[in-house]
């Protein structure tokens, strides 16, 4: 498969497990950097492929086939993204943006590979389950956005769902990663902003940056 056909169905994986869930051509052509008129035409020639189900004006669904090509991918970048980060201490931008192309140049054995060299990790170095060999993701995930907690209560951040290089420098500068302990001290509900404590250090998050740090409580 072209690396286009496996972008197209890993972009709409991603947006289905999203909490928009919107994986209509014009949110995938966006997210891809596309015109509509190419997602549309790709998604028919995909669904001719049985990767997925094309409906006019209907989001799109991945078949079982596509799934299982998604998953393949998203594997291999995630995968990649933990060596990456082990062994050259790269930002979490830098990894994403390498692991992207490495991605489409991986064979199913070098993957395993890589995973018994790591250990047979379950998460990458931004809190994104990897899929098992099978194509499994064998995690449960019980984590909430940031901008749904309680004032108050203390949180680990599990997740951070993006790969704009501007936020990963700002939570690099803040301490705001994976595994990091984080208290919520206030709600700004008619602002939505969130203010936390980090490292002794208070921050003041607005709504683009609490919808995508996905934490769980602690006990």
């Amino acid at each position: 498969m072209s690396i286009a056909v496996e972008n197209f169905v890993k972009a709409i994986y991603k947006n289905d497990k999203n909490d928009s869930n919107d994986t209509k051509p014009g949110n995938i052509a966006k997210k891809l950097g596309i015109s509509n008129a190419a997602a549309t035409d790709m998604a028919k020639k995909l669904a001719t492929r049985d990767l997925l189900h094309y409906e006019k004006y209907q989001e799109l669904k991945l078949t079982e086939k596509g799934t299982k090509m998604a998953l393949n991918v998203v594997r291999k970048h995630r995968l990649w993204e933990s060596l990456l980060f082990r062994m050259f201490d790269m930002s979490l931008h830098e990894i994403h943006r390498e692991s992207e192309l490495l991605e489409h140049q991986t064979s199913d054995f070098l993957a395993n590979k890589i995973s018994e060299y790591l250990g047979n990790p379950k998460f990458d170095p931004h809190g994104d389950p990897i899929p098992n060999a099978q194509g499994e993701i064998t995690t449960e995930d019980h984590s909430i956005a940031l901008a749904n907690t309680q004032e108050g209560k203390t949180y680990t951040i599990s997740r951070l769902m993006s790969d704009d290089k501007e936020f990963f420098d700002f939570c690099a500068l803040n301490g705001l990663k994976y595994g990091n302990t984080i208290v919520v001290t206030k709600q700004f509900s008619k602002n939505k902003m969130t203010q936390i404590l980090i490292n002794n250090n208070t921050i003041i998050l607005n709504q683009d940056f609490t919808n995508i740090i996905y934490v769980n409580e602690t006990n």
